[in-house]
């Protein structure tokens, strides 16, 4: 959550930095500023509300010309939203200046303890506490490096920190803890950000900071050390992100462009992980080993990636006849494990730098079991920390509401669970053959519900006044009723919730009348008679339905207000071509509210806070 941004080089600080805040907006804020360094001083420029209105008041209040600074997005966590709380915040003397990720578990203490020291404080932030404790010890001996250990050494909690030093013009100082932070190397320039978005127009070398590490950003010079004060020599990597897959070319919103790059994701899934019509995840032998000595699968994840591991449960224990269970990273990270060698974590995220997930994949550490990653970004800590991991290669995405990394997410596991089942003996040749060829397939039928764009808008135009929506699926799409709820919620702020079928006449039947728009989700499955009889109770309260089916189908034609009809495909595959629709769906339904679908009210992209 929050975006932190540094520059120091030959280039104008202001103008860099301000495109690197924007480039960051994705991921969630209610404020923004920016510090340069000039002549020996800080100067500090920030403002409540949205970048632009930062940009405003820098017209009105312009910073001096400088090569070296630091800015910030900030998403509040301790203190209201206003000028006052927004970053960068100065220490007491103006000696340093901060922008920090994360939260400070002991700053209260921190806070009493520097009041006694004769410091006072403008804003009701943590990241003052850091400031200021940061100029208490250096200025008790002018040691910088010591002041710096001793401050990072006293923090509790999560930090990534940027830090300007008012006493050296070719310095920036980044922290990191339990929160990204990424070095980019530049030719006689260097930059400090929490996601590399933020200079790729600048440099592709990146080089990403692990836990409990410093780094000394100048222009000509980078150097690294822990916490400990010991140098730690790094090594960078190449980023391979196109510049344009952080811009929105020809379409309106980052959410829309991101629909539309399903096809490939699919097909570049499609092409790495399968040989000979066979599905080739588990070519790492290790890996391989691993999972077949396994009786026992545990998913933890949030939001999307935890609807993901749905879909992933139904079809590990339908194929390799594994137990799986689903749990939310948040609770599985905070409670004790009845779990043994056998057991295996999966944790499942975009970003890899999801807080609760970390926390959980460390949680299993701790009881000594194995763990394995879904993850997007090869760089991020999920993937640095786990045993394994498979990446679901679904290149960058911005939009707050995940779209193609979910199709990546359920089509790896869909992958997986395939090959367990058939290396396992649970699945023959032949058969392994014929849905490697259904996959291969995919790209194709998505690029038609695409097709459907224009006809699912006008659906959107009979609902986005609503105040209530209802989704529901049984089976293999019962996690597709709750990504679908989740994104209307995400995205049109409409209260929506997802339902298994049957569970209508088990109490959600009474939410049920002529104003409720209900979303159903019924393709021919296995579950196609039982769905059906769920549709039938809501004609009979006069529900509104909007129907997600197969052509052809004249059954669920006949009590359907609206039908959204997409291809047949095998029933593993169902929640793929599903769920693209009610992303459309909610895509149009934001945007005929008047709402932003790219950067939902109070969400982040990635959640780097617990």
């Amino acid at each position: 959550m929050c975006g932190i941004v540094g520059y120091v080089g030959y280039k104008d600080a202001e103008s860099v930095l301000t495109v690197g805040l924007h480039k960051l907006e994705y991921r969630g804020y209610d404020s923004a500023g920016i510090a340069v360094l000039k002549d020996g001083k800080i100067h500090v420029r920030k403002k409540a509300g949205k970048i632009h209105e930062l940009e405003r008041y820098l017209v009105e209040k312009n910073l001096p010309k400088s090569n070296i600074g630091i800015a910030h997005t900030r998403w509040a966590t301790h203190g209201g939203v206003n000028d006052t709380n927004a970053h960068p915040h100065l220490s007491q003397n103006g000696i340093f200046a901060v922008v920090h990720n994360g939260i400070i578990d002991n700053f209260s203490h921190l806070k009493g303890y520097l009041e006694k020291q004769n410091y006072h404080f403008k804003s009701d932030t943590d990241t003052e506490v850091i400031a200021n404790l940061l100029e208490y010890h250096y200025l008790n001996d002018r040691n910088l490096t010591k002041a710096i250990l001793k401050t990072v050494n006293e923090l509790e909690g999560s930090f990534a920190l940027a830090i300007l030093f008012k006493e050296d013009d070719d310095l920036i100082i980044g922290i990191r803890k339990d929160s990204p932070l990424i070095v980019g190397l530049g030719e006689n320039e260097n930059l400090v950000a929490s996601d590399q978005v933020a200079f790729l127009q600048h440099t592709k070398r990146a080089i990403f900071m692990d836990n409990g590490e410093i780094t000394l950003v100048r222009r000509r010079m980078v150097e690294f050390m822990n916490f400990s004060g010991e140098p730690v020599k790094k090594t960078y990597v190449f980023l391979n992100h196109g510049d344009d897959e952080a811009e929105k070319g020809p379409y309106p919103h980052f959410m829309l462009k991101e629909i539309y790059e399903q096809p490939k994701v699919v097909m570049t899934n499609y092409k790495i992980y399968t040989r000979n019509e066979k599905p080739v995840l588990l070519r790492d032998l290790n890996l391989r080993k691993l999972l077949l000595n396994k009786t026992r699968i545990i998913i933890e994840a949030a939001g999307t990636s935890y609807h993901a591991g749905l879909v992933g449960k139904y079809l590990i224990e339908t194929f390799a006849n594994i137990p799986v269970e689903v749990d939310y990273s948040s609770e599985f990270s905070y409670r004790r494990l009845a779990a043994d060698s056998r057991t295996l974590v999966i944790a499942i995220s975009q970003s890899g730098e999801t807080a609760d997930t970390i926390e959980g994949l460390r949680n299993a550490k701790r009881y000594g079991l194995d763990v394995l990653a879904i993850v997007n970004r090869p760089e991020s800590t999920i993937a640095r920390e786990s045993d394994y991991v498979i990446y679901i290669n679904a290149g960058l995405e911005i939009g707050v509401a995940s779209t193609k990394a979910y199709i990546g997410q359920v089509q790896v596991l869909t992958l997986l669970a395939m090959e367990l089942g058939h290396i396992k003996g649970l699945i023959p040749d032949e058969e392994v053959i014929k849905m490697i060829a259904s996959m291969k397939s995919l790209p194709e039928k998505i690029e038609k519900i695409l097709l459907l764009n224009s006809h699912i808008e006008h659906i959107a135009e009979k609902i986005y006044t609503s105040d209530n929506v209802m989704f529901l699926g049984r089976g293999l799409n019962y996690p597709t009723a709750l990504e679908g709820a989740l994104k209307i919620k995400e995205v049109s702020y409409i209260h929506a919730i997802g339902y298994p079928a049957g569970e209508m006449k088990h109490g959600p039947l009474a939410l049920v009348d002529e104003r409720l728009p209900v979303v159903i989700i019924n393709p021919k499955t296995s579950a196609y008679e039982l769905t059906l009889s769920s549709a039938h109770e809501v004609r009979a309260r006069n529900g509104r339905i909007i129907s997600v089916i197969n052509e052809n189908d004249e059954l669920m034609k006949e009590v359907s207000d609206y039908i959204i009809y997409i291809p047949e495909v095998e029933e593993f595959l169902t929640p793929i071509t599903s769920i693209i629709p009610l992303q459309l769906l909610a895509y149009h339904t934001a945007v005929l509210r008047g709402c932003d679908p790219d950067k939902p009210r109070n969400l982040a992209k990635s959640v780097t806070v617990k």
